[in-house]
């Protein structure tokens, strides 16, 4: 495959440059800002022009999730024209597309695993953002894209919830985390083996919500994270989202279901415990 990775500095995107350039078969381009902007169709046209792509994964998004609530055109221009613009370019150049989405399209309301054929009904401007990239994507590429929908990711590059309690265990005695928000922590590394696995297998065009397996609240998930260097996990302490109130509302329930994985005879990701630990061996901590 030839394949151009979007947003290539970010966590997704750092892990599927490595390890599609660990392929002796396959060709990756990473690009992100400022030398290719996809918003812009000549910038996109050009980097197609020059490399060809069979597949391109758009790991590019405004994902300041607080800051939508007040800039909501501009995270709409990045989340939603810029996927549109990279699936009208895969159009004319019989490209796939899978556009990386998010558990924010949903309400987070549920009791019982988001299916992926669940109606959207964000309640965040950057949920609304995302939903539309989707739908814009779905209207330019029918047939030729993958939407791949994931929650609560931590990796190995850029910031993230892990790499903060990390920094909280070393700094504060105790640690207060939410108990009433229930999702799937899910490793960088594994998604990006997930979409690669997607894409070597080829199933026909669909949504597919790609998370670590099992779920937990982000408490019970920094209790694991103080276990796994070796600190006491009583220093985490229970608390609910009353006590972190912010801009954007977060959804209470971000579980998403699998059942499109099994329908293309793909393994689920693992566990998300077991995923957490691959992530310290693979040097998350240093």
């Amino acid at each position: 495959m030839r394949v151009i990775v979007t947003g290539a500095n970010g966590q997704l995107g750092s892990a599927l440059v490595a390890l599609l350039s660990a392929r002796p078969a396959d060709s990756v381009l990473g690009v992100d800002l400022p030398e290719v902007d996809i918003t812009n169709p000549v910038s996109v046209a050009a980097v197609f022009d020059s490399f060809a792509p069979d597949v391109v994964i758009n790991c590019a998004a405004w994902t300041a999730v607080d800051d939508a609530e007040t800039k909501e055109e501009l995270a709409l221009h990045v989340n939603a024209e810029g996927p549109r613009v990279l699936a009208a370019q895969c159009a004319v150049s019989d490209a796939w597309l899978v556009q990386i989405s998010t558990d924010y399209v949903f309400a987070g309301d549920a009791t019982s695993p988001y299916v992926e054929s669940a109606a959207g009904d964000p309640r965040s401007a950057y949920g609304r953002t995302k939903l539309a990239g989707e739908v814009a994507v779905l209207s330019e590429l029918p047939s030729r894209s993958y939407i791949v929908r994931t929650a609560w990711l931590y990796g190995l590059q850029g910031t993230n919830f892990v790499k903060t309690m990390l920094k909280f265990e070393k700094e504060r005695e105790s640690v207060s985390v939410v108990t009433d928000q229930i999702g799937q922590p899910t490793y960088a590394g594994d998604l990006a083996e997930q979409i690669i696995a997607l894409l070597d297998a080829r199933p026909a065009a669909g949504i597919f919500h790609a998370t670590n397996s099992g779920q937990c609240s982000w408490f019970e998930f920094t209790q694991a994270i103080f276990t796994a260097i070796g600190a006491d996990p009583a220093r985490v302490l229970p608390t609910d989202s009353a006590a972190f109130v912010r801009p954007a509302p977060r959804p209470a329930y971000s579980v998403l279901g699998h059942d499109a994985w099994a329908a293309a005879g793909i393994p689920e990701m693992r566990d998300w415990r077991e995923a957490l630990t691959a992530a310290f061996a693979d040097g998350l901590n240093t």
